[in-house]
């Protein structure tokens, strides 16, 4: 997966210094920013040259792209710095989405947004051999090769310290830092190098300074408890009745062996595929930033261990790319930066000097003394195999290990962290109160990673604007959950539960129209904007334009073939035929109305369920969301 998602970035490293970034203490009045207005009204835009190497072992600097929104008033002297995720993702083009999450905290701060050094345009990495099909054995060591010794300038510290040299030149007496995932390490690590110059943190998905653990301890033995908490209050009756037990049987069967199967592509043809252990734990992670997956998932767990493949190998399909940390096309984001990052500063469970073959050694004999308990469902092999582990195996590092965290310094802190994120789970969050006495943590119900990004209900603005507000932070309250979890796929027409053959069969229509919806809201979530078309459980297509979509013999009930076209608010005209289901047209209404004739006969069913069903979130407002990556 590595050869196919890494993307193009450039290697390019200005040559200029700039004197004042270094300086002790600039005064505002004397600020060396030279801010000009960006394309996007209100904002402005600037380059500050850092050292490459503030140890004077290689010469050159990174010219580090930056924008500021300025505040009407700023009696603080004072600016709020939004950190990406990542490692790897530009923070940049995400300027005018943390303007909008972080209103409450630049009503009276100025909002700073910058791309940390290799991503973006600061100067982003890119190495050649991650764009090839090579092993990620290969692919990792020729990158390191190419880089250079630079490859171990680019660690959390090194950007710590760029970030220090921003405040100092942009002349502001403290930061607020916000950091999503990864840039809450960034934010912390920040806190303890220079707790003088820092007035607040807010963080969201949190990653601790020591991390992130290269063997995901927490995400494998968080996973049955994530599922617990969606399948809360009976919200999975209709797919299981146990879903963190079924979690554990199937990881038990794809330990024995691998899951075959066919699965629908996006052209209606069925193609082979199979599913492995590490598969199912990245479908657990791409849920993170897919609800519509996490929805599928316990119902697609129980197909699975009845003898029905298909559901899940869909779900092991799209969750291609949303499970590796690497960024996306079009981001001017960078995998080798990721890699530079991950490589050089992890606690990898080797000797650093060590050749591949001795890291693959120790590292194996560490996977298999992690006590049990640390594993969840899953086996030591999925520990190995499923972090940053095969990434780094082949890396020659070129910085010393990274020294222990520094003590935090108590400064006020908000902690946000969605109950269903497996990348940095709620576990992890909940540790920052013993390090920062007096911090603030919000569990945000079902949510998964980048919690202001992703969440529906609200809580966590609320708990933003309280703390900004007075030093608060409002618990959550239960909320219906917005992608509550689907029921169990049926395999036979005939097992669909219903009085008589009319309303099984518009019980079939409609839970294909909802699938369709499901696909298309998913891909959009995957994606930032429309997909082109989806593909049906088990044949067929529908085909996306707006608001409307048109299913071509879409199936989601084997057999059942629904065609017509079908709008995201839940109306649709289609016909049906084939799989045992009575032939004819139905009329489906936004308000739960149904009418047509099936088998010659006239349907008229007032009181039948929405095809949307209660609180599935509308296409527009999935794309109107802030995203704010990995």
């Amino acid at each position: 997966m590595l050869a196919r998602r890494l993307l193009a970035g450039a290697l390019a490293l200005p040559v200029a210094v700039l004197a004042t970034a270094l300086a002790p203490t600039v005064s505002p009045a004397s600020a060396a920013i030279p801010w000009t207005p960006c394309p996007t009204a209100g904002y402005e835009c600037a380059k500050v040259d850092v050292p490459l190497d503030r140890g004077g072992g290689l010469p050159g600097t990174v010219a580090l792209n930056v924008t500021r929104v300025p505040s009407a008033t700023n009696p603080r002297n004072d600016a709020v710095l939004a950190l990406a995720g990542g490692p790897g993702q530009a923070a940049v083009p995400l300027a005018p989405n943390f303007a909008t999450i972080l209103k409450p905290a630049i009503a009276d701060r100025d909002l700073l947004v910058f791309d940390q050094r290799g991503t973006g345009d600061s100067g982003a990495l890119d190495c050649t051999s991650l764009h090839g099909t090579a092993t990620l054995l290969k692919a990792a060591s020729q990158c390191a090769a190419q880089l250079g010794p630079a490859r171990g300038l680019y660690r959390t510290a090194d950007s710590v310290e760029d970030i220090e040299a921003l405040r100092i030149a942009g002349g502001y007496d403290k930061l607020v830092l916000y950091g999503v995932s990864y840039g809450t390490k960034v934010a912390l690590a920040y806190a303890a190098a220079h707790p003088a110059q820092v007035e607040s943190l807010v963080l969201d998905s949190v990653v601790l300074p020591e991390g992130p653990d290269p063997f995901q301890r927490s995400t494998l033995s968080g996973s049955t408890r994530m599922l617990r908490d969606l399948c809360a209050d009976t919200a999975c009756r209709a797919a299981t009745t146990n879903a963190a037990g079924d979690l554990s049987r199937l990881a038990a069967k794809l330990r024995r062996g691998a899951l075959r199967g066919k699965v629908v592509t996006t052209s209606g043809r069925s193609e082979s595929l199979s599913l492995t252990q590490n598969g199912l734990l990245d479908i657990l992670l791409a849920g993170d930033l897919n609800p519509t997956l996490r929805a599928e998932l316990p119902g697609s767990m129980r197909a699975a261990l009845e003898g029905d493949a298909q559901p899940i190998l869909r779900l092991s399909v799209r969750s291609e790319g949303l499970t590796t940390g690497l960024q996306s096309a079009g981001t001017g984001s960078s995998d080798a930066l990721f890699l530079a990052t991950t490589c050089e500063e992890q606690p990898f469970p080797w000797v650093r000097e060590a050749g591949v073959n001795e890291r693959a050694i120790e590292a194996t004999v560490a996977a298999q003394q992690i006590p049990r308990a640390q594993l969840g469902p899953f086996s030591p092999k999925a520990a190995l195999q499923g972090g940053p582990i095969p990434y780094c195996l082949g890396w020659p590092d070129a910085s010393p290990a990274p020294a222990a965290p520094s003590a935090l310094p108590t400064v006020p802190t908000l902690v946000l962290d969605g109950a269903l994120d497996l990348r940095t789970p709620y576990e992890d969050a909940a540790q920052i109160p013993s390090r920062i006495p007096g911090a603030l943590v919000v569990k945000v119900p079902n949510t998964g990673h980048s919690v202001l990004g992703s969440e529906e209900a609200g809580c966590a603005a609320n708990a933003l604007a309280a703390f900004f507000a007075d030093g608060s932070a409002p618990p959550c309250t239960s909320s219906a959950n917005p992608f509550p979890p689907t029921p169990l796929p049926p395999r036979t027409f005939k097992r669909i539960k219903a009085d008589g053959p009319t309303r099984r069969t518009v019980i079939a229509a409609r839970s294909t129209i909802r699938d369709a919806l499901y696909q298309i809201i998913g891909d959009a979530f995957a994606l930032g904007k429309l997909p082109r078309r989806v593909a049906g459980l088990r044949g067929g297509k529908a085909t996306v334009s707006s608001t409307t979509f048109r299913l071509s013999a879409y199936e989601y009930v084997p057999g059942v073939k629904v065609s017509g076209p079908a709008n995201v608010d839940g109306n649709a005209t289609v016909t049906v035929r084939g799989g045992g289901a009575l032939s004819g047209t139905l009329h489906f209404a936004s308000g739960g109305a149904v009418t047509g004739r099936l088998g010659g006969r006239r349907v008229n069913l007032a009181s039948s369920a929405a095809v949307r069903g209660s609180g599935l979130p509308s296409l527009s407002s999935v794309l109107k969301r802030p995203r704010l990556g990995p």
